[in-house]
């Protein structure tokens, strides 16, 4: 498994482009485009590995991968009033 396959990608229909559009919610800004789900989730990866290289080079952090468990964790001590 590589780095860009840990992250967890939300994947949608786009009716305005006429495609698949894939975000990775960890990353803020990464997403991808693709005529089907598994090309949409294809680019995400590529994408994906661009985003980290990027950030790095400019001295940013990224962020682990988030897992349903570290969601739920978080909303539990976050929760909603």
């Amino acid at each position: 498994m590589t780095d860009a396959q840990r992250y967890p990608a939300h994947v949608f229909y786009s009716e305005e482009d006429q495609g698949f559009i894939a975000l990775a919610p960890d990353l803020p800004g990464c997403s991808a485009f693709g005529d089907t789900q598994e090309q949409a989730v294809a680019e995400l990866r590529d994408a994906i590995d661009a985003w980290q290289i990027a950030a790095r080079a400019a001295g940013n952090p990224v962020p682990e991968p988030t897992t349903p468990v570290s969601v739920a964790r978080k909303v539990e001590t976050n929760p909603i009033s």
